[in-house]
């Protein structure tokens, strides 16, 4: 027979256990917020192509922040609002410069999973890219602890830089 003190302490054990879990599932489901940003020059198309990929959560609850309203990724019935959603927010915290002129960016579209997004965009054609400016912000309205890494390639020389909220922006010479 279990007695009343050790009835009580596997009572505790249980009690605090469910209390830690449950404190967990109050929390975001990932720890860290970090986001990855690649900015790759075609020398066959002269447009840099640019790839962000974010985890899903994440990008909706900035966007949620931003437009004030909800948006959910992998829910058909929003597509049409996240490519109009996605497009003005990569306008807004993605700039970029080559040779000291600043690019204008087309939003391509996005591609989901359960846990990711891929954002991706294309620049102008540019010639010859030997200084490369970005301003990278993703996620920095909804995190003051984002964190985006950052690749930049250009004729296979690949230039890679860590931007924490809330720097955002960074220069590379090729």
């Amino acid at each position: 027979m279990v007695s009343l003190f050790k009835k009580s302490v596997i009572f505790s054990l249980l009690f605090l256990f469910l209390g830690v879990q449950s404190s967990f599932t109050k929390v975001d489901f990932h720890p860290y917020h970090v986001g990855s940003v690649e900015i790759n020059y075609s020398s066959k198309s002269k447009t840099f192509e640019i790839t962000g990929r974010f985890f899903l959560d994440d990008l909706e609850n900035g966007l949620a922040k931003k437009y004030g309203k909800p948006f959910h990724f992998n829910d058909p019935k929003y597509k049409n609002q996240l490519n109009e959603a996605v497009k003005s927010y990569a306008a807004e915290y993605f700039k970029l410069k080559s040779n000291n002129k600043f690019l204008k960016i087309n939003y391509i579209g996005y591609e989901e999973d359960s846990e990711s997004v891929n954002v991706y965009l294309e620049s102008e054609t540019t010639e010859n890219p030997k200084k490369i400016e970005a301003a990278v912000s993703f996620l920095y309205n909804l995190f003051d602890d984002q964190i985006n890494i950052v690749h930049i390639i250009v004729n296979d020389v690949r230039k890679s830089e860590k931007l924490s909220y809330p720097n955002r922006y960074l220069f590379q010479s090729f």
